[in-house]
């Protein structure tokens, strides 16, 4: 994603007036790759085919609840959540950003604020400091390339695209590419300094890169691991002419 507007955001709302007015919004201000969805099951589809980089999630589904939705998608990738929901009460507020929820928003409320605190996520997530608003086109690695300004890893078998925490491990390691980064260099890059308690997370995140980047992730010969220190990215990587 280059620019802000260009993200790819994925409304899950089981009113269908709440929806349109939503897209409306979104429009307005220049957001255009939107999809929804009325429910789980739908919501769950539309995960897995369109890799949203923004989801913005209510809490009250007619097949389930928006709390086991966000867990759900979790699994596949950490993309940026924002409950907007008629419940508000304390305990749901806690609940969702206990679970990890970007923010919480309740209804009914002002569309400037929307706005602001969707962009505010999206910079944060996407725009912060451990990344450069533009950078060489791409970082070949064997048989792959990857699409740096994009976050989009070009496969044999297709293209995947990348989450935000691993572009941001993999941009890390590109700029100290042949050197060790330590395990809290890297928290740090991804989760800033309250980093503390993320090392079996950063080790998943790890795992989930390598499926990306590596031929054969098990035994992965870019992302190397340096045992006890960190990890390092290949010297030999180079970028296409």
């Amino acid at each position: 994603m280059e620019h802000l507007y260009e993200a790819r955001i994925l409304l899950v709302d089981d009113n269908p007036d709440i929806l349109e007015m939503l897209k409306n919004i979104l429009a307005r201000r220049g957001f255009q790759n939107v999809r929804t969805a009325s429910d789980c099951r739908s919501a769950r589809l539309a995960f897995d085919e369109y890799a949203p980089q923004m989801v913005i999630l209510d809490i009250m589904l007619p097949d389930g609840d928006g709390f086991s939705l966000m867990r759900d998608f979790r699994l596949a990738c950490d993309s940026p959540v924002l409950f907007l929901s008629a419940k508000d009460e304390d305990n749901d507020r806690l609940l969702g950003l206990g679970l990890g929820a970007d923010d919480y928003i309740t209804k009914p409320f002002l569309p400037d604020e929307l706005i602001l605190r969707l962009t505010a996520i999206l910079k944060r997530t996407y725009f912060s400091s451990f990344q450069k608003e533009r950078e060489d086109s791409a970082l070949v690695l064997g048989d792959r390339t990857v699409w740096l300004e994009s976050g989009t890893v070009h496969t044999p078998e297709g293209d995947v695209t990348l989450t935000a925490k691993e572009l941001a491990l993999l941009k890390k390691l590109n700029e100290n590419r042949g050197n060790i980064v330590t395990f809290d260099a890297l928290s740090d890059a991804v989760w800033g300094e309250n980093y503390y308690g993320y090392e079996n997370t950063l080790m998943v995140h790890i795992r989930r890169l390598r499926e990306k980047i590596e031929a054969h992730p098990s035994a992965p010969v870019w992302l190397l691991t340096v045992r006890g220190l960190g990890y390092k990215l290949k010297k030999e990587a180079r970028r296409p002419s």
